[in-house]
Formats: structure tokens, sequence, C-alpha cells
């Protein structure tokens, strides 16, 4: 999700949730994003994921941009749209692992702990590195 304001260009990142990523910033935070389920439309998914994991619905148009790999191998397909979500009213979906490591303790998470507006030289830094060519493309196609 974008947003034009009298500064620029603004994007909405997520922070991933859970103990690992607490104390890290920089280079961690993402699009809202998740898993396609069977032969779900990829754009149905994305507008699905969003919502999950922001709380807020998206809504179109929508400007696709190129897939993209990450280090993991994990393509992601994206969408944007504009929109004005309230950061303070996101409201994630949620996720279970063992923590403490080892514990055979079961704890619930939330997949995004918190979104925020980046303008797009901040959100450069804060996303992940191999999803920064998504807020490059996004500028360009909005003739930022």
């Amino acid at each position: 999700m974008y947003r034009r304001r009298a500064e620029g260009l603004e994007v909405l990142l997520g922070h991933p949730g859970g103990p690992l990523f607490v104390k890290k910033d920089a280079g961690i935070w993402s699009i809202p994003k998740g898993e396609i389920e069977g032969d779900e439309d990829l754009l149905v998914a994305a507008r699905r994921e969003f919502a999950e994991e922001v709380g807020c619905p998206s809504a179109g148009p929508y400007i696709e941009l190129h897939p993209i790999r990450q280090k993991g191998g994990k393509i992601v397909h994206a969408w944007a749209c504009q929109g004005d979500c309230d950061p303070r009213a996101a409201k994630s979906n949620m996720f279970v692992m063992e923590w403490p490591p080892h514990s055979g303790r079961q704890q619930e998470f939330p997949e995004i702990d918190r979104v925020e507006w980046f303008d797009l030289a901040t959100a450069k830094n804060k996303i992940k590195q191999g999803q920064t060519e998504l807020i490059k493309e996004l500028a360009r196609k909005l003739g930022r």
C-alpha cells in the first residue's frame, strides 16, 4: 500500500512478529505477503494476505509489480494500491512456535507485530534486501 503526502510518496511495511525479530529493525521489514491457497488467483491471494496480516482491506486499482526472488528462493508476486491504513489499528493473524527453543512450550505470536509508513528512502533501508526492487519499481511507475 502506498499513499501520497506533501513530503512525497510513502509505503506501508510490516515488521515480522515473534521473538526472533524483537530487537531487529533495518533490513527485515517486508511488504505484507503470504502463501497462495491451492489454485487461488495471485491477486486474490495478495488481497487476502494483506487483510490477514494488516487487518485493513485494500482496494484497487492495483499496480502489478514484477515478481522478485528472495534470498531463500521464494518468489514474491506483488501489487501496489493507494490507501491510508492507520498503523495503530493494524491487527495481524497469529502463528504458533516453540518458545523458548527446546522448552516444549508452544506460544502464539503475530505474523506482523507492527506496520508503519515510510518515505521511499527510509523504506529502502528498512525492507528486506530482496524486496528493495519492489519499492524502486513502484516509484518508477508512479513517476517518483
